[in-house]
């Protein structure tokens, strides 16, 4: 895994829902991802979760006091401009309610409204605390006020009642951040992105299928995201999570994923293909399980819809980046494909080896260039290699160019 926010100083500020308890996990994901977090608890959130906890897992003096021996002259306006984010987790509806009216009454609510960094606002109530009209005043009055408010998850909450009103996982908080902190050079790109395996039935028990597992065209999704693309992930069947703030479509078979893919196509301004998509499926599909008998069975198969080469062919002003999975002669085969299907760009990476390819989070590619250049890549964690492509989508992206002709 990439730690996107490794030696970023993020200030937690925990207040008192029973959701404080999540602090916990959401200061250890920071640790794992090497930040510096650093806790400051209302008096509240005590009652729910002790200082030591959280002050044993950050490693850091968690500050609660506004006045009193334990406090430090100043520290309500420095830390708010000293660290990297802050992210407010749980943020009460009396939180809330407190920073969209201006108050400053203890420590994390002077520290909020000093601060001059990004502020990430992390919701959970009861839902009907959360659905309440001037709750929701106040988060669109923080958020009209440059706050970021990450919406909370609905599920079975702590009082017995189910709705909105969830802390976010603290996973997708961390990820949240990361957005906050990355250079939003693909902002206003709309980015389409295609995943994972097809499934080819032959009857209804059984399928064609390849290794893919969808790690390689998720990480472009997740990475897209976060440098401020909206991001349509077109997925065949795939076990992963839907990264967070990306708009996912499943489907299941090449033509399922052809027809949504020329959909969007039009209105996309970058394609990512890296979905592994099955080259045949069954020329006929059995409505039965095929029981066992004979000798042997032979499967006739189809021809499958060649996605890439169709889209290269419609292309106007879309970018489109094609992938190239091989077993031998990886650069012959990987432009052959450049070439043959109007491609931009493509990203060759052998798949018979136990570090790279399918099913696994690294990747050893290269990249190769419509204009003939190529740039082998090491073997990276799979987001970094995402990074590596989309570092390229950001030079080339007219919208980049407009900003630096008319910047």
């Amino acid at each position: 895994m990439v730690k996107v926010l490794k030696d970023k100083c993020i200030l937690v500020g925990v207040s008192g829902g029973i959701a404080a308890y999540k602090a916990a996990e959401l200061v250890r994901q920071l640790i794992a991802q090497e930040a510096r977090p650093q806790v400051v608890m209302t008096r509240s959130a005590t009652e729910f979760i002790g200082p030591l906890t959280l002050e044993t897992l950050s490693g850091t003096p968690v500050r609660t006091a506004l006045f009193g021996p334990a406090a430090v002259p100043l520290e309500h306006i420095s830390l708010g401009q000293q660290v990297d984010a802050l992210v407010l987790a749980p943020a009460t509806a009396n939180l809330i309610g407190k920073l969209a009216a201006g108050i400053g009454d203890d420590l994390l609510t002077t520290i909020v409204l000093a601060a001059t960094r990004p502020v990430l606002i992390c919701p959970a109530m009861n839902v009907k605390m959360y659905d309440n009209p001037i709750v929701q005043d106040n988060l669109g009055r923080l958020r009209q006020a440059g706050f970021h408010v990450l919406s909370p998850a609905a599920g079975a909450l702590a009082c017995g009642a189910a709705g909105w009103g969830r802390l976010p996982d603290p996973v997708d908080i961390v990820e949240e951040l990361a957005v906050l902190l990355t250079p939003q050079d693909l902002q206003g790109c709309e980015i389409m992105v295609t995943a994972g395996p097809t499934h080819e039935d032959f009857d209804p028990v059984r399928f064609l299928t390849n290794r893919s597992t969808g790690k390689m065209g998720y990480a472009l999704a997740r990475v897209a995201r976060r440098r401020g693309a909206r991001v349509r992930l077109v997925s065949g069947p795939s076990a992963l999570p839907s990264p967070a703030g990306v708009e996912r479509l499943m489907v299941r078979t090449a033509l399922e994923m052809q027809e949504m893919v020329m959909e969007h196509f039009p209105h996309t301004d970058v394609v990512l293909m890296a979905a592994a998509v099955s080259d045949y499926r069954p020329a006929s599909f059995v409505g039965t399980k095929i029981k066992r008998g004979g000798e042997e069975m032979i499967l006739r198969l189809s021809h499958n819809p060649d996605i890439l080469a169709e889209l290269g062919k419609q292309k106007t002003r879309q970018i489109l980046v094609g992938f190239a999975a091989e077993t031998d002669d990886l650069q012959t085969h990987a432009r052959d494909k450049l070439k043959g299907k109007n491609l931009d760009l493509i990203v060759a990476n052998e798949v018979n080896r136990a570090d790279s390819g399918f099913a696994v989070d690294t990747n050893e590619v290269t990249l190769i260039h419509r204009d003939g250049q190529v740039i082998p890549l090491p073997l990276l964690p799979k987001e970094e290699v995402a990074d590596r492509v989309l570092d390229w989508v950001a030079t080339v992206w007219p919208g980049n160019r407009a900003e630096r002709i008319h910047g």
